[in-house]
C-alpha cells in the first residue's frame, strides 16, 4: 500500500508541476487554455474554473497529462479570439510555452535539493575497509582506514558523494585523482576506472574498484527480531548471543549473515547464549530472490549502539545561500549526466538495462518512502530531473520535438509544413514506443530476476 500511495503521489506531483509550467506560461503569453488534464482517457473528475472557463480534468490513465490551448489547427476559432490562439503567437512565445514544462520539473528538483541541503543529508563516511589485492584501489596504494576527502577536485563527505562523482568520471577514459587522509596525513592517488564496463552501472560498482566501505566489528548479538519471521518462529530473541551455527563457531555478525544467506530453506542448528545458559534452536531460513539467485533470510538484525553509528555516520547541512547554489549545481550535473548516459546507450557504451519504467519507479518510490521523507524527496528530485531531460529530447511528440520545429521556423522564416509535422509525429511515436517497450522489458526482467 505504501508503494502504491508513494507512486501515485510521485506521478501526481511531477505531472502537475510539468503541466502547470505549460499552463502558467501560456496564460502569461496571452494564450487561452481550454483544458488542463492530469492523465489520459476517460475523465473521472471535471471542473471548469477561471474567467476562460478552463476545464480541469482528472483522467483514468495516470501516466502523463496535457494542456490543450486554443488553436486554429485543431478547431475553428472565433474572430474575436484569434489573437489568443496558440498558432497565432510569435515563435519565441511558443518556444517559451513548450520549454515551460521541462523547466518547471528542473525548478522543482532545485527546490527539493535546496530543502534537503538545508535540512541536512545523512550518509556514511567514506572510510575504506580492507582493500582487495590487485584492484584499482590497491594498485593506487589506497589504504585501509583511509578517509576519502576529495575526488577529481570535488569535496566528498559520504559514500553517496563518492559513488556519484565516480559514476560521472567513469564516462571518461582518464584516471581520476583521489584525495584522502589517514592519521592526519594527506594522501594522493590516481584511480584507474577503465576496469568498469557498461553493465557495472546497474549495481554497486565500487567493490570492483576495490573501494570497500569500512565496517565496524559487530558481535553476533541479536538486536531485534521481525514479527512472524523465521527467527521468531524458531524462538530466537533480542539479546541472544549466537555462539555457533551447525557446530561452526561464530565470532562476528557477518558470519551469521553469510551463513544464513547460503542456506535458504535449509534447517540450521543455532546455538545461542541466553541468560547465562546455552540454548540450541533450529532455524529454517526463508528463501528470497536476489540478483537472480535464492538466498536465505531469517528476519533477525544486529542493532548498533549510537557510539558505533557516530563513528561511521555523518550529516552534512548548509546555509540557505550555499544550499541554493549546491541545489542548482546538483540539478545541472544530474541533467548533464542523464544526457551522457542516454548518449552512451545510443553508442553502446552504456547498457540499455539501466533504463527503468513505471514498475521500477513505483518500487523505488515505495522503498524511499519507507526509509523517510528525506529519501523520498531525493527520489522525487531525481525523477523530476529525468522527466525534464526526457521531454527536452528532440523527438517529435515530446516538448523537445516541438522546440526543434520552432528552431527550424526561426531559421526558415516560416512554420514547418503540416506534412513534415505528420511524418515527424509518426517517427516520434515509434521512437517513444521503442523507449517504453525497452523500459517495460527491463521492469519485467527485474521482477523475474529479483
Amino acid at each position: 500500500m505504501i508503494t502504491v500511495i508513494a507512486f501515485v503521489v510521485t506521478l501526481g506531483i511531477l505531472i502537475t508541476i510539468h503541466e502547470y509550467g505549460h499552463f502558467q506560461v501560456a496564460r502569461w503569453c496571452g494564450v487561452k487554455v481550454l483544458r488542463f488534464s492530469l492523465g489520459f482517457g476517460t475523465p473521472l473528475l471535471t471542473r471548469n474554473i477561471g474567467k476562460d472557463n478552463t476545464e480541469f480534468v482528472l483522467a483514468a490513465f495516470p501516466l502523463g497529462g496535457y494542456v490543450k490551448m486554443l488553436d486554429e489547427r485543431e478547431a475553428p476559432v472565433a474572430e474575436h479570439e484569434l489573437h489568443r490562439a496558440f498558432n497565432r503567437q510569435a515563435v519565441w512565445k511558443r518556444m517559451l510555452i513548450v520549454l515551460a514544462g521541462p523547466v518547471a520539473n528542473l525548478l522543482l528538483a532545485i527546490l527539493l535539493y535546496w530543502v534537503l541541503f538545508m535540512h541536512g543529508v545523512m550518509g556514511i563516511k567514506p572510510l575504506l575497509g580492507d582493500i582487495p589485492s590487485e584492484t584499482p584501489a590497491a594498485i593506487a596504494q589506497m589504504k585501509s582506514g583511509e578517509l576519502i576527502t576529495g575526488i577529481a577536485g570535488e569535496t566528498v563527505a559520504s559514500w553517496q558523494d563518492v559513488r556519484w562523482i565516480l559514476m560521472r568520471q567513469a564516462l571518461g577514459d582518464s584516471p581520476v585523482s583521489v584525495e584522502g587522509r589517514l592519521n592526519d596525513v594527506s594522501l594522493h592517488h590516481q584511480l584507474n576506472l577503465s576496469v568498469l564496463d557498461k553493465d557495472d552501472f546497474e549495481g554497486d560498482f565500487l567493490p570492483k574498484l576495490g573501494l570497500v566501505p569500512y565496517r565496524p566489528s559487530m558481535p553476533p548479538m541479536v538486536g531485534e527480531v521481525v514479527a512472524g519471521s523465521a527467527a521468531e518462529k524458531a524462538g530466537l530473541r533480542a539479546g541472544d548471543n549466537i555462539r555457533a551455527i551447525d557446530g561452526v563457531a561464530i565470532t562476528a555478525w557477518d558470519q551469521v549473515v553469510d551463513t544464513i544467506r547460503l542456506h535458504p530453506h535449509t534447517p540450521l542448528k543455532v546455538t545461542v547464549a541466553r541468560d547465562a545458559q546455552t540454548v540450541d534452536l533450529q532455524v529454517i531460513p526463508d528463501s528470497v530472490r536476489e540478483n537472480g539467485k535464492d538466498i536465505g533470510r531469517i528476519g533477525a538484525a544486529y542493532k548498533a549502539n549510537q557510539s558505533e553509528l557516530d563513528k561511521i555516520m555523518t550529516t552534512v547541512s548548509y546555509s540557505p545561500g550555499v544550499a541554493a547554489a549546491k541545489a542548482v549545481t546538483k540539478t545541472w550535473e544530474t541533467s548533464v549526466f542523464s544526457l551522457q548516459m542516454l548518449g552512451g546507450m545510443l553508442t553502446g557504451d552504456v547498457s540499455w538495462r539501466g533504463m527503468s519504467g513505471p514498475v521500477t519507479i513505483a518500487s523505488y518510490a515505495g522503498q524511499s518512502a519507507k526509509i523517510g521523507w528525506e529519501a523520498f524527496l531525493g527520489f522525487l528530485a531525481l525523477v523530476s530531473i529525468s522527466l525534464g531531460v526526457l521531454n527536452l529530447l528532440p523527438i517529435p511528440v515530446l516538448d523537445g520535438g516541438h522546440l526543434l520545429y520552432y528552431i527550424v521556423e526561426v531559421f526558415k522564416g516560416s512554420p514547418v509544413s503540416e506534412r513534415v509535422m505528420e511524418i515527424g509525429q509518426r517517427i516520434g511515436l515509434a521512437l517513444l514506443g521503442l523507449l517504453m517497450a525497452c523500459a517495460f522489458y527491463n521492469d519485467i526482467n527485474r521482477l523475474i530476476t529479483g
